[in-house]
């Protein structure tokens, strides 16, 4: 059965943000929220803001409308929802589980982490350094960005405990081969933690087949609220040292430091109505399984979002005065580059004053951005609701501002 082109238009209109005319390309920062999410999380606030722990009927309601926010999470990574934790950010929910997790490490235990990926998951595991664990790097490729398999299977020894490392750069845009190094470490008796950030808005995950042991993404990159999720494999999560109130004994609730933020897990239910909304729309109706819905969605953002940025790095390439980040290949629709003889920030405030909205700096993969030699990258990260025309703007504006 042929599947039909992503309807940009029609979501598009589900977005009002958009309608003021400015081109947003830095989703890779955070995405917009879309009008489900927004009724969500308004609904809550307005008729349901009670505490969940009770049996009165407020109570009953508010649990239930954040029982439909986590759903929401674990569905997006093909988990249940009791596997899953909601925190204020994956920083802070990894730095959380590396204290929850440091008990089963010894002096001299190594860790594995790379220099490709955002501060979030190197920064909370670089830490324990201080308990006597022995930290080594996998670095990147100087001139690509490129993390190789190579250099991690040097770095893997029997005392190898974890590896810490993204499933797509923030940076580079590329996509790890992250059942490869899962396996890797597996070998070795170690354990893998993922930060799928950058993945997430644009691919459905299955986590269970990556054969990672912890995976984190952030909620309002992917036309969420501002939260963190976390899924920890459940036999891992077991031996987590709570860092809950002392009461609290059962995991994941361990991983969750005091309460949930109740509107926001709330709100993040609307993202599931928006996904159902676009399932709707293309297809209209025949799949039972939430996940069964969300795949056929995410397929059309994949092609649509495959489409346009092939089109920037096209043009991008066609600029000798351009150095673009990362090979070709897995890419995610997250393309940085560097211009000859202009700053990342100059080119980024040219195209603001166009009313086209990029990124600029180094996006807290700061030790990716100086293991390249860069001050700081330009960044054009694409959402689905981007649209040919926005690309058409942004093209025109670059061949403007960059020399050829």
């Amino acid at each position: 059965m042929t599947s039909p082109a992503l309807d940009v238009a029609f979501v598009r209109r589900q977005f009002p943000q958009l309608a003021d005319g400015m081109a947003f390309f830095e989703n890779a920062g955070g995405s917009l929220v879309p009008e489900a999410v927004k009724k969500r999380l308004l609904d809550f606030v307005e008729k349901s803001f009670a505490q969940p722990s009770y049996d009165s009927e407020p109570s009953l309601v508010s649990r239930r409308r954040m029982a439909d926010g986590k759903r929401l999470a674990a569905d997006l990574l093909g988990v249940e929802p009791e596997e899953i934790v909601l925190g204020p950010s994956t920083t802070l929910n990894f730095y959380v589980l590396a204290q929850a997790l440091r008990h089963l490490f010894q002096p001299g235990d190594e860790i594995i982490v790379t220099n490709q990926d955002h501060e979030a998951n190197v920064g909370a595991w670089r830490q324990l350094d201080e308990f006597g664990l022995v930290l080594r790097e996998w670095q990147i490729d100087k001139t690509t960005g490129e993390l190789r398999l190579a250099d991690l299977d040097r770095l893997l020894s029997p005392k190898t405990k974890l590896v810490c490392v993204t499933h797509c750069s923030n940076v580079v845009g590329s996509v790890n081969d992250m059942a490869a190094i899962a396996a890797r470490a597996k070998k070795v008796g170690a354990l893998t933690v993922a930060d799928g950030v950058g993945y997430a808005p644009h691919h459905l995950i299955n986590v269970r087949a990556l054969g990672v042991d912890a995976y984190a993404c952030s909620a309002y990159k992917i036309f969420g609220t501002h939260i963190g999720i976390l899924w920890v494999k459940p036999e891992l999560a077991a031996k987590a040292k709570t860092q809950n109130h002392y009461f609290i004994k059962s995991a994941p609730a361990t991983l969750n430091p005091g309460g949930l933020t109740y509107e926001l897990v709330a709100g993040l239910g609307g993202t599931g109505d928006y996904l159902d909304l676009l399932y709707r729309h293309h297809f209209g109706s025949g799949e039972n399984s939430a996940r069964a819905r969300y795949a056929r969605v995410f397929k059309l953002i994949e092609a649509h979002e495959a489409k346009l940025g092939k089109r920037i790095v096209d043009f991008l390439k066609s600029r000798k005065s351009v150095r673009l980040i990362g090979e070709d290949g897995a890419r995610a629709p997250i393309i940085c580059f560097t211009v000859a003889g202009k700053t990342s920030t100059e080119v980024a405030k040219a195209l603001f004053a166009r009313r086209i909205a990029v990124g600029h700096g180094d996006f807290y993969a700061k030790r990716c951005v100086e293991a390249l030699g860069l001050e700081g990258v330009i960044r054009i990260s694409f959402a689905h609701y981007n649209d040919d025309a926005e690309v058409d703007r942004l093209i025109e504006a670059l061949k403007e501002i960059l020399p050829v």
